[in-house]
């Protein structure tokens, strides 16, 4: 009977009821120890009718156990993993320890998705999740990235987690935090145990403090005559495990080291349990007494402990040697290479000082978590394995491969912590500069860019001529670190660095040490470096990811637009089929940098939108506020001034200082204020944001916006201020849209007849993307307006409407119809060729999918989605473009 919890109970029941209806819905319940969680699962359990119910209940000792969760949850459907996507299902295999190939740490969620919702294609399906506190790492991972993103599957998930023991942040998903019985409920719950003296239950009452666990102990075991004097009452938690302990210390030694053999692994069958019994001289029949006080129940499947909190007294109570001792029997008996991890932690377990070989073992048990996804378990696996080293040496270099493990698991000030204590033990160069660059890395999104930026060039500096590959890696992401701070000191310094390595890819550091130049102004010395390195990058199959990445940038660095886009996104897609997760958020950045450039507004929506999920996802954070910065500048050239403000201001008021975001959301501002009017205060914005390092870098794209803020304001003497700039980029890249800009602003600033030819010239342009096509159009019908040629003027103007309509750059029209309206002209009706611009991001990435004929399982392969997840995408996208059915999305525009 469950008491006092209607209100719970009821959201239970909705719960369950929405999931049966093919509504995805999640819950955390939280609460203390014997507050009654496992209670409400269990009611769970009896209203899902028709559902099939999984449950996984979290067992201490296997939380070092990288995906044992996980893999109880499927136990029963190893068969059914063929049936989700290769590479996803490759990835559960490797979890499982039954393939060796390594995955990124974020696919097993993917592939985790993808099962429950090929489950739930039986029937609806009820996840039930206890002693979530319990679970190891990486199946936490998995599982909330999956139930974040179901939508559309009838599948219902209830975490369970005891409160003050291991933090658990599920943002997201509903909370149902319990609190203790009020005193009425108490009582009434009292009573259904037992009856009760009326003189005792206020005292139960007291000594329970509401807590349901409590007052059932209490009523059922505790024999009035041998309570106590009255004293305030402790925590619930510390006396149910001084009760429980008690229960156990009255049990014979006999039983005691019995119970703690099944507490020190409660994963192992009764077979292996008493094999290892037989290791201490027990036997079966040693459990006996605690059966009888209902304690544990002793099946073929293992020994049970009634509650957590039993098992945890059971361990508690018996002394460091024993402990010793039970960890000892049980490494000795698992020889089945499937529980090489187990054995392995029962080995450390059992040690009691130095021991290199249980510390390699560990050290394999970290390879293999590593391996599968699951860094947060290598961590601790390194961790111990470093404090079994015997040499200083040893343990120095197991300490900063466990802060490499710690950093990939999202742990960054463990990492930090980690590194420290690691390279305080060794003087190996190359250990040394991982430390380093573990801890810039962390810098990076705790403290700033420059900070990050100088702490890697001071990592690199030890490997510049023994490890130059090393060198070159950490100095690449000391380049973007300085690039990101905006600081070209601190890009010269790592241009220096990078001329020190000895060894290593030429045409890498040629470029890197381009790309410095570039962004300190020297275009002529930069382009031909960065030139071959996108070359060589575009050539070579085994390019790594980060080198790509740089290349692609480059191109866009470069003007070569296509090229970037064609870099960046085949990139996108084989990180897709990699499931390489993790470097998503920061590809689909600069995919979505060039479709902003290029004028592809609502591909680089869907791009900015996903980018974020994934870097919220993996804790990211700076990365989400890059991300923002580029989301404002997007809100505001479709028109979204509300929203472009408070994205810059997100940006603006962190505190990290990453210049190129806020040189972005700057810009992004003055876009509202070119397309409000108020072009002195977007000419202000735009000389912080084309001054410096950023006006080098993609903003040199906003020097055009300079120009015409200038115009507008009529301030000539500061109209020229950094065209040079643009000029020089022009010049020097060649390229198409850097010679449509530069026309442009040519354009804006000349007399007579050179005026309307450097309009034209800027027109004919081939290779401007429609964004920038449109602008010229606008900046061109408004100066043949002013030249009294109403005929020409409306026709650049209506083009100009019409390219504005078809990308969503909304943020025109006004500034469109009122050059319109000054010709005497009604702004003309157009409706564009199909009505992508009222998809969300994600209707809109999945009907691009499905016109290009992939099906629902493979377009859910490519965005981590479920297949029902993307069918309700279509279905809500149809009435939306005016379609029917899947073939005619082949015919539309997207």
């Amino acid at each position: 009977m469950i008491v006092g919890r209607d209100a719970e109970l009821s959201r239970i029941d909705r719960l369950v009821a929405d999931a049966k209806d093919g509504r995805s819905r999640s819950l955390v319940v939280r609460g203390e120890a014997g507050i009654g969680k496992t209670a409400l699962l269990d009611h769970a359990a009896r209203v899902a009718s028709g559902m099939r119910v999984l449950r996984v209940v979290g067992i201490e000792s296997e939380t070092e156990v990288a995906f044992a969760a996980l893999q109880v949850l499927f136990a029963g459907d190893a068969d059914r993993i063929d049936a989700i996507p290769q590479t996803q299902a490759d990835c559960l295999r490797v979890a499982f320890g039954t393939s060796g190939e390594p995955v990124d740490r974020g696919l097993p969620g993917a592939a985790t998705l993808s099962l429950l919702s090929e489950l739930a294609g039986d029937g609806p399906l009820l996840c039930l999740l206890d002693d979530v506190q319990w679970f190891d790492q990486p199946s936490l991972d998995a599982l909330l990235f999956a139930v974040r993103r179901l939508q559309a599957d009838p599948i219902a998930t209830i975490f369970a987690i005891r409160d003050g023991e291991r933090p658990f942040h599920a943002p997201g998903i509903e909370s149902l935090p319990l609190d203790r019985l009020e005193q009425a409920d108490a009582a009434r719950l009292a009573s259904t145990v037992r009856p009760v003296r009326s003189e005792m239950v206020k005292r139960i009452l007291d000594e329970s403090g509401g807590n349901p666990l409590a007052i059932i102990e209490l009523t059922t075991n505790v024999d009035a005559a041998g309570w106590p004097a009255p004293v305030a009452p402790l925590p619930a938690t510390g006396r149910l495990q001084t009760h429980f302990g008690r229960q156990v210390r009255d049990l014979g030694p006999r039983t005691r080291s019995a119970l703690l053999l099944a507490a020190a692994d409660h994963g192992s069958d009764l077979a292996t349990l008493m094999t290892a019994a037989g290791q201490l001289g027990l036997e079966a029949a040693d459990f006996e007494p605690a059966e009888r006080r209902r304690l544990v129940q002793v099946a073929a499947g293992g020994v049970a402990f009634r509650h957590p909190l039993i098992r945890a007294a059971a361990y508690q109570e018996g002394s460091f040697a024993a402990r010793l001792a039970a960890h000892g029997a049980l490494a000795a008996v698992l020889s089945d290479p499937r529980d090489a991890d187990r054995r392995a932690w029962h080995r450390a377990l059992a040690a009691s000082g130095a021991d290199e070989s249980v510390a390699a073992e560990l050290e394999r048990v970290a390879d293999r978590a590593a391996g599968r996804g699951g860094p947060s378990t290598a961590v601790r696996a390194l961790e111990r394995a470093a404090q079994l080293s015997s040499a200083p040496g040893e343990r120095g270099r197991r300490l900063v491969a466990a802060a490499r493990a710690a950093y990939d698991a999202g742990q960054g000030d463990r990492a930090v912590e980690l590194a420290e204590d690691g390279v305080a033990l060794t003087d190996e160069p190359r250990e040394v500069a991982e430390a380093g660059r573990i801890r810039a890395q962390v810098a990076y999104e705790r403290t700033s860019p420059a900070d990050a930026a100088r702490l890697a060039v001071d990592a690199a500096t030890p490997v510049l001529t023994t490890e130059p590959d090393q060198a070159v890696a950490v100095l690449t992401e000391a380049m973007w670190c300085a690039r990101d701070a905006a600081d070209a000191e601190l890009v010269g310094l790592c241009a220096e660095r990078l001329a020190q390595v000895r060894g290593g890819s030429a045409v890498l550091v040629d470029g890197l040490v381009g790309m410095s130049r570039l962004l300190r102004g020297d275009v002529a010395g930069a382009v031909d470096p960065m030139r071959a390195m996108v070359e060589s990058a575009g050539q070579r199959e085994d390019t790594p990811t980060l080198e790509r990445l740089t290349a692609g940038f480059m191109a866009l660095l470069i003007g070569a637009d296509g090229r970037a886009a064609a870099m960046l996104g085949r990139h996108v897609e084989e990180l897709r089929r990699q499931g390489a997760m993790g470097w998503l958020p920061y590809t689909l950045e600069l995919l979505g940098t060039t479709q902003l450039a290029t004028g592809r507004l609502r591909e680089a929506d869907a791009s900015l939108v996903e980018a974020v999920t994934l870097a919220d996802e993996f804790g990211q954070q700076l990365q989400v506020v890059v991300l923002t910065s580029m989301s404002a500048w997007l809100a505001a050239v479709r028109g979204d001034a509300a929203t472009a403000e408070r994205h810059a201001a997100r940006v603006l008021s962190d505190n990290r200082h990453h210049g190129i975001a806020a040189a972005q959301a700057e810009w992004a501002l003055a876009v509202v204020d070119l397309t409000t009017g108020n072009a002195h205060s977007a000419l202000d914005r735009l000389d912080g944001v084309c001054g410096g390092l950023p006006g080098r870098d993609v903003m040199v794209r906003a020097v055009p916006d300079h120009v015409e803020a200038a115009v507008r304001a009529g301030d000539s003497g500061r109209a020229r201020t950094y065209l040079p700039q643009l000029t020089e980029w022009a010049t020097h890249t060649d390229r198409p849209v850097a010679r449509g800009l530069m026309l442009r602003c040519q354009a804006l600033l000349a007399d007579g007849a050179d005026t309307e030819g450097a309009f034209r010239e800027s027109l004919d342009v081939d290779g401007c993307g429609p964004y920038d096509r449109a602008r010229t159009r606008f900046a061109y019908g408004g100066w043949l307006r002013r030249r009294r040629r109403p005929k020409a003027a409306r026709e650049q103007l209506v083009r100009a409407h019409h390219e504005f309509e078809e990308i969503g750059a909304h943020g025109w029209d006004r500034l469109v119809r009122a050059e319109l309206v000054a010709l005497g002209d009604d702004v003309p009706d157009h409706s564009p060729a199909t009505d992508a611009g009222q998809l969300t991001p994600q209707e809109l990435q999945v009907a691009r999918r499905a016109a290009r004929g992939m099906s629902n399982r493979e377009i859910a392969a490519e965005l981590f989605l479920s297949p029902r997840t993307v069918g309700y995408h279509l279905y809500k996208a149809y009435p939306k473009l005016g379609v029917r059915r899947r073939g005619e999305l082949a015919h539309l525009d997207l």
